[in-house]
């Protein structure tokens, strides 16, 4: 069954990536990028591909996210996947249901600072990122490897996911706790998969302490510069690892971008915790 790693773009799933994967899928706990594809990306041209799926219709994709998710967990008794879909339902079409899911991981991140690195990923200006915030947007676009991914608005991803929280299903992991204390929050993920999963082993502490001390970003920036990031997006024109917590919306903000994010998601930045 699939534990959804969930996010808008830009709010910390890759870190979050790169600390379970070294976790759960190297022997030590110490990481490398080639570990970050044991945790694959949902929806993917390669899986809808390989299981016959016409890739040029956009609505037969939207049609068969279950079957493939059902064909994903015909695999392993646990999946993580990643994704930076909404959690939408579109002409009675659902992205996930309970039958094919165990629960989620939400990473949210202050959509302050969230502006900023959309920005610098695919290359738009700041009030073109914040425009993007507010719309019901699709990331991407169907290309030779991509498929597009209604992630809609930053709030509306950020609601729709609560679904799996009246089932008792539900992670939030704030991007600033990540940064703040990763050793803990790392704990809590894994213990919340464990449970998800009625995995009942301990955790083991030592393997913890090397993924904590081979993931902190200044390694994981260096680690760009010598082997590359196969991630980075192709209009990226900086390192993928750029800021990380240097990137202060305070310091990046102009006044009307800062406006636009604060009228439109006001609420939500108050219920978590941002002003």
């Amino acid at each position: 069954m699939i534990v959804w790693l969930a996010s808008y773009p830009k709010s910390g799933n890759t870190f979050v990536r790169t600390l379970l994967s070294a976790y759960f899928f190297s022997e030590e706990g110490h990481f490398d990028f080639k570990y970050l594809k044991s945790i694959k990306q949902f929806p993917s041209k390669q899986l809808f591909n390989k299981i016959g799926i016409n890739t040029n219709d956009e609505n037969e994709i939207l049609k068969n996210y279950l079957y493939a998710q059902e064909y994903i967990n015909k695999k392993a008794p646990l999946i993580l996947l990643k994704t930076h879909s909404s959690l939408f339902l579109t002409n009675k079409i659902k992205f996930t249901n309970l039958d094919n899911s165990l629960g989620v991981i939400y990473i949210v991140r202050d959509p302050r600072n969230v502006v900023t690195s959309f920005s610098n990923h695919f290359n738009l200006n700041l009030n073109e990122s914040a425009r993007k915030m507010i719309s019901n947007s699709v990331l991407g676009e169907n290309s030779d490897k991509k498929l597009m991914t209604y992630i809609l608005s930053w709030k509306t991803h950020y609601e729709s996911w609560k679904f799996f929280k009246k089932e008792k299903k539900y992670l939030l992991i704030k991007y600033e706790d990540l940064i703040k204390d990763p050793k803990d929050t790392l704990i809590t993920m894994i213990d919340f998969i464990f449970r998800l999963s009625d995995n009942r082993s301990k955790i083991d502490l030592k393997k913890v302490d090397n993924v904590i001390s081979s993931t902190t970003f200044e390694k994981l920036k260096n680690y760009e510069s010598k082997k590359g990031f196969e991630e980075k997006p192709n209009k990226m024109k900086s390192n993928f690892f750029k800021l990380g917590n240097k990137n202060i919306w305070q310091n990046l903000l102009d006044k009307d971008v800062e406006k636009i994010i604060t009228n439109e998601f006001n609420n939500e930045i108050e219920e978590l915790g941002y002003f």
